[in-house]
């Protein structure tokens, strides 16, 4: 049995290492399943696990630990940089300002509260209780990113301004927090609908109300009849002009004959279209053209087929619809692109991007030569761009290294490994697609990676704080990180869910995703979308979840580097 004790008792050993990640990240995982009144801890719990192994000496070289770590924070957070970055400044646009506002409230108030508890109750002249408290934030909002980035940028005051001094582990304040904060942000949630009077039939009927006179730019199909005499003689791009209104003509019935217009087809009266356009854009369309009508299309002189292409051609990505000439050179009409699961309307001006897939009309050997452009390739998008990923790590790791001098602070800022990819991962996943670089990654490989990254994190930097985690809990300040984590979680959301309500009119559902979003706590979204039955709370959490991803991360992270240097 010499070589199971060897195996168990190496710390410098790969198979050691090996042997306990996989135990700690199995058993978390597995632990973070079980459901306590319909909640659960998830992934998080590999963090106590790997707590539990340090305590009994469960570990291994400090060194490779620490290296493990940096490398799971540095996957993760590039991950979700990619993930939010599409939809990062878009989330600006109307109607996502003032939501966007409410979260950044309880992003700020949660700093708020935590420094005045910090300056209230503890000893602020131990080195050890600001880092703590930091972790105490951290887990309160159930962050892990900003632990990761509070973590990093810690080592690097330390190395800094006083090395050879054993880094401080803020895990423990986050693993005091982490739970309560799961409960308190749901707990706060349901708080609000009873203090604000809310009626969940109302919010419904507010819902179908608000669709109801805000249709969204969703494409509209339908067939119309040119009745329009000024329009005799016109080309289709001319039509286009006098509307002022963008719209695809599909196919077009002229004199029994079926054939896909261009951009110079001129129209006749009693001309039958198939047109595609914006849903808000359908009735100004009929009423300048002509009635809406049923067609047969089977009278067709040239056979026309409907297919989706799948874009998987590098050389495609970023180029606009208007660029490929699908309708003057290969006699082929796009009606509507497909990205991420949602329909757009083909507007000419459209950005295309490796991973979109076109909706084309016209005949069957023009609609197979546009396929081939477009590279309609399955297999391409099943592997991973792990070239762009790693391009865009060491880019990130570049820039976060850069040192910014900020007046008052001793010190130069790093952005660091969380904050310096974070941000290219951003700016890659939103005008990547503008430089013709492909930055498409399917959601299950981005997911896997993101999640293999997290587990490794949280791993190492449970093992590494179990030493001394349970004495700080029963000797140190234990229950009093409990309770302010607790007081850093439900205060702010009370106060600016109540502003959210009473000031500017939030519906209560979306109202519970933003909550979610701006914790980026997915237990209090599952709560919100089993409560709402609708996809409000959806686009609550994701019209906030990318400036709220990023926030908690930077703030964090300076909190470190402002307060501790």
């Amino acid at each position: 049995m010499e070589w199971l004790e060897t195996l168990l008792n190496d710390p410098d050993s790969v198979a050691h290492i090996a042997l306990l990640y996989s135990v700690v990240i199995a058993i978390g995982i597995y632990l973070g399943k079980i459901k306590i009144f319909g909640i659960s801890l998830g992934v998080t719990f590999v963090l106590f696990a790997g707590i539990i192994a340090g305590h009994f000496g469960f570990t291994g070289n400090l060194k490779i630990l620490s290296f493990i770590q940096d490398f799971g924070l540095i996957l993760f957070v590039f991950c979700i940089g990619l993930q939010v970055g599409p939809s990062f400044f878009s989330s600006f646009k109307k109607g996502g300002i003032s939501m966007n506002v409410i979260a950044m409230g309880i992003i700020f108030l949660n700093i708020a509260v935590a420094l005045i508890l910090y300056y209230t109750l503890f000893d602020t002249s131990n080195p050890q209780n600001l880092p703590m408290m930091v972790g105490v934030l951290c887990g309160a909002i159930t962050n892990t990113p900003g632990l990761g980035a509070a973590s990093e940028a810690l080592g690097q005051v330390y190395n800094n301004l006083h090395p050879g001094v054993a880094v401080p582990q803020i895990a423990s304040g986050y693993a005091c927090a982490y739970p309560l904060g799961v409960v308190g942000i749901i707990a706060a949630t349901v708080a609000i609908r009873y203090i604000c009077r809310v009626k969940l039939e109302d919010e419904e009927a507010d819902l179908r109300r608000q669709e109801a006179e805000n249709p969204h730019l969703k494409p509209h199909l339908m067939h119309v009849e040119m009745n329009n005499d000024a329009l005799v003689g016109k080309t289709l791009m001319q039509v286009k002009e006098f509307l002022g209104r963008e719209f695809v003509c599909s196919r077009i019935l002229q004199n029994g004959h079926v054939s896909i217009p261009t951009r110079d087809t001129i129209f006749h009266k009693g001309d039958q279209l198939y047109i595609v356009c914006a849903e808000d854009d359908a009735e100004p369309i009929v009423a300048f053209i002509g009635p809406e009508i049923k067609v047969d299309w089977d009278n067709q002189d040239v056979p026309l087929v409907s297919r989706r292409i799948l874009i998987t051609q590098s050389k495609i990505n970023g180029k606009t619809l208007g660029q490929l000439h699908f309708s003057s050179m290969y006699g082929v009409n796009v009606t509507r692109v497909n990205r991420s699961g949602m329909d757009l309307f083909a507007n000419r001006h459209l950005v295309l991007q490796v991973g979109d897939r076109v909706m084309c009309v016209g005949p069957q050997d023009a609609v197979e030569r546009v396929a081939g452009l477009l590279g309609n390739s399955l297999k391409r998008l099943d592997h991973p761009n792990i070239l762009m990923i790693f391009v865009g790590i060491f880019i990130g790791i570049l820039f976060g290294s850069l040192p910014l001098a900020i007046p008052g602070i001793p010190t130069p800022v790093k952005l660091g490994l969380a904050g310096g990819p974070l941000i290219i991962a951003i700016l890659i996943g939103r005008f990547g697609s503008k430089i013709h670089l492909v930055t498409y990654t399917t959601m299950s490989a981005n997911l896997m990676l993101r999640e293999m990254g997290l587990v490794l994190f949280l791993a190492s930097v449970g093992v590494k704080a179990g030493a001394n985690f349970f004495q700080t809990i029963v000797n140190g300040d234990g229950l009093l990180y409990v309770g302010t984590g607790f007081l850093i979680t439900i205060l702010p959301i009370l106060i600016m869910g109540i502003v959210a309500r009473w000031h500017y009119k939030l519906n209560y559902f979306t109202l519970m995703g933003l909550i979610a979003g701006s914790t980026t706590d997915p237990p209090a979204l599952a709560f919100a979308n089993q409560t709402a039955g609708n996809d409000a709370p959806a686009v609550g959490y994701s019209t906030v979840y990318p400036l709220s991803m990023f926030l908690r991360i930077l703030t964090a992270q300076l909190l470190i580097l402002i307060l501790c240097s």
